[in-house]
């Protein structure tokens, strides 16, 4: 276990130094540390895979931690192409990798009955933003269909992966405001969406690892009792 936090110890810092490079508005560290969470994110779960066994698991949040870094930069690396629905195409695919590895591989329990705020949320939501969203209604509707379904996905999984995708969820839902509503949203909300952010992804990929482990121990536990 102790190992698994060293590996993400790179992620953490670099976090860390753009939450706070964003709220101070130093845009010439906020942006490249942007970019570089993604593959220190995945960085740290090859590093935490290392020795233990690659899993079908592992490759499906490398995918999701992929799809993520493109989301995160689709502003940079397809300029050409409106920022925003590239953000949803990307991020929308992300999603779609962890619902299939949250319910697939990762699940441990049923769907608990709390999970159904995830529906609350989906309505809720559209219900505020829909008269601002314009062309792109229902594009984000679909999104928040598939980040509600990540979240109901996770609440089926260990409990960082839970954590991890409520914060997710978090994220999403303060930079939706910030993007169709941004005159209610006041400047503090900007570092927030990254916060979130990063501790939701964070949490998640450290779930997997953990979940992974755990499942082989038991594994292992029982092909020994036999």
């Amino acid at each position: 276990m102790h190992r698994l936090w060293v590996c993400f110890a790179p992620y953490v810092v670099v976090s860390i130094v753009h939450v706070i490079a964003l709220a101070a508005g130093v845009d010439g560290v906020a942006a490249p540390t942007k970019l570089a969470l993604m593959p220190l994110l995945a960085l740290a779960v090859v590093w935490g895979a290392r020795g233990r066994g690659w899993t079908s698991s592992h490759s499906l949040l490398i995918a999701a931690l992929a799809l993520s870094w493109l989301g995160d930069g689709a502003g940079t690396f397809v300029p050409f192409l409106p920022t925003v629905p590239m953000m949803l195409l990307f991020f929308g695919l992300a999603h779609l990798c962890y619902i299939w590895l949250f319910w697939r591989r990762m699940a441990v329990r049923r769907v608990p009955l709390w999970a159904a705020v995830y529906g609350a949320w989906w309505v809720l939501l559209l219900a505020v933003l829909w008269p601002h969203l314009g062309g792109l209604a229902v594009a984000v509707a679909a999104y928040g269909l598939v980040l509600g379904g990540t979240a109901v996905a996770a609440s089926r999984c260990h409990p960082l992966i839970v954590w991890g995708s409520v914060f997710f969820l978090t994220s999403d839902s303060v930079l939706a405001f910030r993007l169709f509503l941004p005159d209610a949203m006041p400047d503090w909300t900007s570092p927030l969406v990254m916060l979130t952010y990063c501790l939701g992804q964070g949490l998640i990929a450290a779930g997997v690892l953990v979940g992974v482990s755990a499942r082989r121990d038991a594994a292992t536990t029982a092909a020994v009792a036999t």
